[in-house]
């Protein structure tokens, strides 16, 4: 069973829902993002995605752009994602997934890519802008590494879509709660019931994200969803604290009071 898969079976067996946290890569700078993620699985984290930052960030809000910003302006490159994801693996076991666009991928080359996230210990790519579609030549480079797909499903998503995009996950499916970008707002009861709904229908786990920012978001997904994703609302601790290891400090909070709302009563 992979880290991920495992992830979500774990939080099943302790009647909650998994907390996936995204951090973006090098903001603000490759170091801190490693204590970063530290200090999300030590506070209940059990998946982290790490974005890769892009300068076309399409699908995420103000916050996240920022962040992406922050990140390439301080010298992030792929490469040192993957050095940040092996720095991780050294020290915790958490789920890690490389959450971004397509276009760095592609520049870097799909199997090279691939390989250097096994060797880094990821566990799998969700790639925005990449639908099963048109992802025929990335999806067996993951294969052939171990690594797991994270394809996104949308309020738009057709019915007879669902199946296809449910037949290339490999731990999890995640569920965007709006059309629209990451931060926004929206009826997060009436988001997962359409999740647990995917779930019933896929028998796959469904994570939703896009909109959860607060415990008391977290603890209305939780009700319905296997998974609660939380991003915007962590960048923002990280854009607003004085100093990284104030940045640390806060994500830290917030992290342990999400994972406390992702309790089933």
């Amino acid at each position: 069973m992979s880290r991920l898969r495992e992830a979500f079976a774990r939080a099943a067996r302790e009647q909650r829902a998994a907390l996936v946290i995204y951090l973006c890569a090098g903001d603000p700078d490759l170091d801190t993002t490693v204590e970063l993620m530290t200090a999300c699985a030590e506070a209940g984290a059990d998946v982290i995605e790490l974005g890769m930052p892009f300068s076309d960030p399409t699908a995420d809000g103000p916050v996240i752009q920022r962040a992406s910003e922050r990140a390439l302006k301080s010298g992030t490159t792929l490469r040192g994602v993957f050095a940040a994801a092996r720095r991780l693996r050294a020290q915790c076991d958490v789920g890690l997934v490389l959450f971004g666009y397509y276009n760095p991928l592609l520049a870097f080359g799909e199997e090279a890519a691939a390989a250097a996230a096994r060797e880094a210990g990821v566990d799998g790519f969700l790639v925005v802008d990449l639908p099963p579609e048109e992802a025929g030549s990335f999806l067996p480079a993951l294969s052939a590494q171990g690594l797991d797909f994270v394809p996104l499903i949308a309020p738009t998503t057709p019915a007879e879509r669902i199946a296809r995009i449910a037949s290339t996950a490999g731990s999890f499916l995640y569920y965007v709660s709006l059309t629209g970008v990451t931060g926004a707002s929206t009826d997060l009861a009436r988001a997962g019931v359409r999740a647990a709904a995917l779930r019933e229908q896929t028998g796959m786990p469904v994570a939703l994200g896009f909109g959860v920012k607060t415990p008391d978001d977290a603890q209305v997904v939780a009700k319905y969803a296997d998974g609660v994703v939380v991003g915007a609302a962590v960048c923002s601790a990280i854009e607003q604290a004085a100093t990284p290891q104030q940045a640390v400090m806060d994500v830290r909070a917030l992290v342990r009071s999400l994972r406390a709302a992702c309790v089933r009563g």
